[in-house]
């Protein structure tokens, strides 16, 4: 049965939307500086420098090792978010974040301490993962169940958008960095963004402590009270559209290829393109993204998540082929033009859509789990295309058509999953999931 949702106070809508933008943005920062880090440094710094291939090959294994701790990061979490609420994951997993980064940027160097580095290294990242697998789907669940219902996808996107941020204040961070000579830059130079992480745990803690509980989760835990066990119900009554989830998030593989593989591929020597060049590329595409997810979401507010969602992820498909194969060229305008328009403008669709859409697919008691588990499953995957594309590339890691048909193939999952999704756009809040869950559908239309 399903439970009135009361009225949200006035400006949690936007002060859920705010936390969840600052913190994600935050929280993000770490995880991609890392990124950039593993295509540029740490193939020199934790790795055998005898072999170059070999050693940016294990690396760039390094970046997925975060991608592969997230589903079971997801599973405690999701857990522990639906038992216990929102807030208590959002402000967990920004300190984890935040300190497993700092100490990345502690590490002792392979030159130091042999093998014992890159061990230390993907223990940290691990932690890395564990982190992130709770805070896109609390976050998430945080700002949708705060949202009016007619605005959802707008609202939701702000987690996305605060991950783009994210993503753009660590490109920025490391255009100095890559500028600095060599030496100071494998010494000592990589280790200072991972040391500026330290804001991110007192910034986040201060933002996030302040967010009331959602009206959704305290409704619900009052009422029918909490699921014992979350995972049990959420395999019972939604087992389908987890699956959908988990297929959908098969797209995160053109962020992690556009961010890392290409990063590396348009830096070696068969292209041979300026370090700071390249980060400005994503940096400027970022920038866009900012303002497209917001535009795409408040679309999908009206005509529906699906067609919006599915112009992202087909246009995806297409529009890596092409920035692929600009980068293959060496012509820095085409490959802008291109970056921009494939990761802020066409990629921005799927992405500034998918937490309301695949939020809007649970109920509230197992909202967070579902999210959590299926995306972090399908984010694993994506976290390691970046290293199934290095091998696809070939010895000489310059085969990008390769690259760019495994990239689409990876974008079909998500198409099939969006064209056999309900769409949820006008659901009202307190009805989410039911179908799902085999109960009727209610004929309450969402006020205008």
């Amino acid at each position: 049965m399903s439970v009135p949702v009361p009225d949200t106070p006035v400006g949690q809508p936007k002060k859920a939307a705010t936390a969840a933008w600052i913190g994600s943005a935050l929280e993000y920062y770490d995880f991609f500086i890392y990124g950039s880090a593993a295509a540029l440094i740490f193939p020199e710094v934790f790795f055998d420098e005898s072999d170059p291939g070999t050693a940016t090959l294990l690396s760039l294994a390094t970046f997925g090792v975060a991608y592969a701790a997230r589903p079971v990061g997801a599973l405690f979490l999701g857990h522990f978010g639906d038992r216990m609420g929102r807030k208590k994951i959002m402000v967990f997993t920004l300190i984890l974040m935040g300190v497993s980064t700092f100490l990345i940027g502690c590490l002792p160097t392979r030159d130091q301490v042999g093998t014992l580095a890159p061990v230390l290294l993907v223990l940290c990242r691990v932690l890395q993962g564990i982190s992130a697998a709770g805070e896109q789907a609390s976050a998430n669940s945080m700002t949708l169940e705060h949202a009016p219902p007619h605005r959802r996808g707008f609202f939701t996107s702000f987690t996305l958008s605060g991950t783009q941020g994210g993503q753009l204040l660590a490109t920025l961070v490391f255009i100095p960095i890559a500028a600095l000579p060599e030496e100071q830059l494998m010494s000592w130079g990589w280790r200072v963004p991972f040391w500026m992480s330290v804001a991110v745990a007192v910034v986040g803690y201060v933002i996030r402590r302040t967010l009331d509980e959602t009206p959704a989760f305290e409704q619900q835990a009052a009422t029918e009270g909490v699921v014992k066990l979350p995972l049990a119900v959420l395999m019972r009554e939604h087992w389908a559209d987890v699956l959908r989830v988990i297929a959908g998030a098969l797209v995160a593989s053109v962020s992690t290829i556009f961010t890392v593989w290409a990063l590396s591929y348009a830096t070696s020597d068969a292209v041979g393109m300026d370090r700071s060049a390249m980060l400005w590329v994503g940096a400027l595409a970022n920038l866009v993204a900012l303002g497209a997810i917001p535009l795409w979401a408040t679309l999908s507010d009206r005509i529906g998540r699906r067609p919006v969602y599915l112009i992202g992820a087909a246009g995806s498909a297409v529009m890596m082929c092409g920035y692929l194969w600009a980068i293959s060229t060496g012509s820095y305008p085409l490959i802008l033009l291109l970056g921009i328009v494939t990761f802020g403008v066409v990629y921005s669709a799927a992405n500034g859509v998918w937490p309301s859409f695949y939020g809007e697919m649970f109920s509230t008691r197992v909202r967070l789990s579902g999210m959590a588990i299926g995306t972090q499953i399908g984010f694993a995957v994506a976290g390691f295309a970046v290293t199934f594309a290095a091998q696809i590339a070939g010895p000489n890691g310059d085969d990008w058509s390769a690259v760019a048909l495994f990239t689409a193939a990876l974008c079909v999952p998500p198409v099939v999953a969006v064209l056999s999704a309900r769409e949820t756009a006008k659901v009202p809040t307190e009805r989410l999931g039911e179908r799902a869950a085999g109960q009727a559908p209610h004929p309450a239309k969402v006020a205008a």
